[in-house]
């Protein structure tokens, strides 16, 4: 007897508070400004949002100036230096700030610690934005861990005044165990005053750990240079499922992934719009896979304000 097809779809999954907020900043800037508005980098890692943002009139920048003197700009949700925000106002740029409230907060914590004249071990993975706007806040100080090969080639200045922060869409589980090694090395490192991991990162990481020992294959819908969404696919084969592939659309599903299949395991990383998920579950429905069972991990209820530049001009413009 053939066993029966079915998709085990995770929640939560998708878009989560920060990643909204940021997209919202952008579509707002365009209903109060008109295009074109300029975006320094991608705003989030996704292709299908990049490129829906960039038929309504965004233009994507890789620097401040490539944007012309006096226009508007916004700073993506993975967050910018000191620096980035000197050079805009060099050029006089009108900012708008949609950097995650949670990243903002780690780069805060990053300050407090080059205050106290510490070294800061940042775990991230390098040329990611936001580990390169983390380290922008204090230079000086700190120092990339990119997994546990990088730790015997730590030089501080003193063992005994150093602490560690870390990139929030890390996998929950690599960080600990890189912390571990780093304490080894460092028996005085200090943590963080909280964990950094971003909520969403962690509670789509526990949805996939729940559905992977039970999944043949697990498809995760989200861009390559999402960490988040490759995390989830790391995540997914750690945790006992015995495939797993990232596609930014369904179309990039291939049919050979599903012989010998009887359960998929679906979901999406925290940049990804509810709508591409579905295109991936009419495809596999297509496929006779069309009995779908939600995984609930924790229910979210996070929201962020827009930023507070954009609040006072869009309150002042009455909308």
């Amino acid at each position: 007897m053939t066993p029966a097809k079915r998709v085990l779809l995770a929640a939560p999954r998708g878009y989560c508070a920060g990643v909204d907020r940021a997209v919202v900043t952008v579509e707002k800037s365009l209903e109060l400004y008109g295009a074109p508005v300029y975006v320094r980098k991608e705003i989030v890692h996704n292709k299908h949002v990049v490129a829906s943002l960039q038929e309504r009139g965004v233009i994507f920048v890789n620097e401040n100036e490539e944007v012309p003197e006096g226009a508007v700009v916004v700073f993506s949700a993975h967050g910018v230096s000191p620096a980035v925000h000197a050079s805009a106002a060099a050029r006089n740029l009108r900012t708008i700030d949609a950097t995650c409230p949670l990243v903002t907060k780690v780069h805060h914590e990053v300050k407090r610690f080059a205050a106290e004249d510490l070294d800061i071990l940042l775990i991230g993975h390098e040329g990611h934005e936001e580990v390169e706007g983390t380290a922008g806040e204090a230079p000086n100080n700190v120092i990339l861990v990119d997994g546990i090969h990088d730790i015997d080639k730590i030089k501080v200045r003193d063992e005994n005044k150093v602490a560690w922060l870390s990139q929030t869409t890390l996998s929950v589980d690599e960080t600990l165990t890189t912390v571990a090694a780093l304490r080894k090395r460092f028996p005085n490192l200090m943590d963080p005053p909280s964990d950094d991991i971003c909520y969403a990162t962690q509670n789509r990481q526990v949805a996939i750990k729940q559905i992977a020992p039970q999944a043949d294959l697990v498809l995760i819908v989200g861009s390559t240079n999402s960490s988040n969404s490759v995390r989830l696919v790391e995540v997914s084969k750690e945790y006992g499922a015995k495939a797993a592939y990232l596609v930014d659309f369904a179309k990039e599903a291939k049919e050979e992934w599903l012989e010998g299949v009887s359960t998929v395991g679906v979901s999406s990383g925290a940049s990804v719009p509810e709508l591409l998920v579905t295109d991936l579950l009419k495809w596999l429905a297509d496929r006779g896979f069309s009995d779908v069972e939600t995984v609930t991990a924790m229910e979210e209820h996070l929201t962020f304000a827009m930023p507070q530049e954009l609040r006072k001009e869009l309150k002042a413009a009455g909308k």
